[in-house]
């Protein structure tokens, strides 16, 4: 990103375009809801109604007039392959963000945006921890077309002018969540699962005591409420999710309810998939698919949920295996299969060995683990930036060891307590099928480069004549998935646990 100032506006540059009208009072109206909530009980009976109202009068046209003054100083346009912001009065801004490193665009729009006809822009990028460029706000129709644009820029291909109607042709549809089947798969969650058990046991001690204070009231309602606001973020986050393709194979994914988000993400962008079978949901047989995007980098405990989007929310194994095609071209997820680490790894899982596992399919390399949820990673191979070996003490003394194929910004995947000859010989594969995916990838789609890490752990003089055949051989390219309504084999929980056959 670069801090040089724009050139002026000439015959054969784009003029600076603004942001709509209305965008200092939706931002001010963010800002407002902050004060007043900053303000005290206290503050509101020292003051008295009259006074109190005509403070926030006075801090409304404050945040109004800074916000106006905001918006006169912000402006954008696409300059060859970069998108320029400026923003700022007194101290000026400007930022130029190659389209180059594009990883998804979003289009937001929030309550009051929805009630206005208005909507955010939201860039990614590669190696962004935050959002780079959130343009606040536009009008559905043109920040349609500047994304669509944008889009276009960042796959080499020949894109629209701005200020013209581009004809967005109509996505096609892939899967949509029953709103039914996402309330029940978040009442079939350990928050709700277990919060009848702690009314009960609040409401038995209320008997017992006979007496209950406001601070013990006030202290259990927020605990209580804390405990369900997970569930409910989560219904109101993915309500009437909905995921197709538009003309150019993309990933189109509309969801939310108070906020209603539309995010594009072009497949080769995907760096991992994970698959997760939470405990809960199986007797459902539902699964949940996330996917991990270069540039979604904040942690998910933090509260913000851009650490991976969602792929499907809940679903069934027919619908898990249209969606994973769909973002990994040429994978069938009911064909992947793994093998178990040694026995004697089981000094270290005693329960779960028999639930972790790795393998090496014709595109991506799948790891699997957990007892509780159980998790499939899957990474293809032109994603992977570097494959590490790792030990720790107790795997030093049984032989074992820890492959870890690292991706730029996503959940990485990892073959854990193998053999160490096996591991040394995965490690070297994965290296091997890597370079050999990113060198089949055409020149126009822009891939980060390959850094084989060094390993943290020296391999053995025996080791390094190993073979690559560690493993068992890669099986054959499975057939793609379906599409949607196509009969597909029933797959049972051995799924997630079978090993593949030597």
């Amino acid at each position: 990103m670069s801090t040089a100032g724009f050139p002026q506006a000439g015959p054969d540059l784009e003029t600076r375009q603004r942001l709509h009208p209305l965008s200092p009072l939706l931002n001010g109206a963010k800002s407002i809801v902050v004060i007043v909530a900053a303000l005290s009980w206290q503050t509101f009976n020292q003051l008295g109604a009259a006074h109190f109202a005509a403070v926030v009068a006075v801090l409304a046209i404050g945040v109004v007039i800074f916000s106006v003054v905001g918006w006169w100083s912000t402006g954008y346009h696409v300059v060859g392959r970069e998108l320029r912001i400026a923003e700022g009065l007194i101290w000026r801004r400007n930022r130029a963000i190659p389209l180059d490193r594009l990883q998804a665009v979003e289009l937001r729009r929030p309550l009051l945006a929805q009630l206005t006809g208005l909507a955010e822009l939201r860039l990614e990028v590669v190696g962004g921890g935050k959002t780079e460029a959130p343009l606040a706000y536009l009008t559905v129709q043109n920040a349609t077309i500047l994304r669509e644009r944008l889009l276009a820029l960042s796959g080499h291909a020949a894109a629209p002018d701005l200020p013209s109607a581009v004809p967005v042709a109509p996505d096609t549809p892939l899967f949509q969540v029953r709103n039914q089947d996402l309330l029940v798969s978040q009442l079939l969650t350990p928050q709700a699962f277990f919060l009848p058990i702690g009314i009960a046991w609040v409401a038995t001690q209320f008997v017992m005591e006979g007496s209950w204070t406001f601070i013990g009231i006030a202290s259990t309602v927020t605990a209580m409420a804390g405990v369900l606001l997970q569930p409910i973020r989560r219904v109101l986050r993915d309500w009437d999710f909905r995921l197709g393709r538009d003309r150019e194979t993309r990933l189109v994914l509309h969801y939310g309810l108070l906020e209603t988000r539309s995010q594009v993400v072009p497949p080769h962008r995907v760096q991992t998939v994970r698959v997760n079978w939470p405990l809960l949901w199986r007797p459902a047989r539902w699964l949940n698919l996330r996917l991990d995007i270069a540039g979604y980098s904040l942690p998910e405990a933090g509260g913000d949920d851009k650490s991976s989007d969602r792929l499907m929310p809940v679903g069934d194994i027919a619908a898990a295996r249209t969606l994973v095609a769909a973002a990994l071209p040429g994978v069938d997820l009911t064909a992947l299969a793994t093998s178990p680490p040694p026995l004697r790894a089981r000094w270290l899982h005693p329960v779960a060995l028999r639930f972790y596992g790795a393998g090496l399919a014709p595109s991506v390399f799948v790891t699997r683990a957990g007892r509780v949820t159980r998790e499939m990673t899957l990474v293809p191979y032109a994603r992977i930036q570097s494959v590490r070996v790792v030990q720790g003490p107790l795997q030093r003394m049984l032989g074992l060891a820890t492959v870890v194929a690292d991706t730029a910004g996503g959940r990485a995947g990892m073959a854990r307590d193998r053999d160490l000859a096996e591991a040394w010989a995965l490690a070297d594969e994965l290296a091997t099928r890597a370079r050999q995916a990113r060198d089949s990838i055409p020149p126009a789609v822009p891939t980060p480069p390959f850094v084989s890490a060094p390993p943290s752990v020296s391999a053995p003089p025996s080791v390094s004549a190993q073979p690559a055949a560690a493993l068992p051989p890669a099986p054959p390219a499975p057939p793609a998935a379906p599409p949607t309504g196509a009969p597909v084999t029933p797959v049972d929980e051995t799924f997630w646990q079978r090993p593949s056959q030597p």
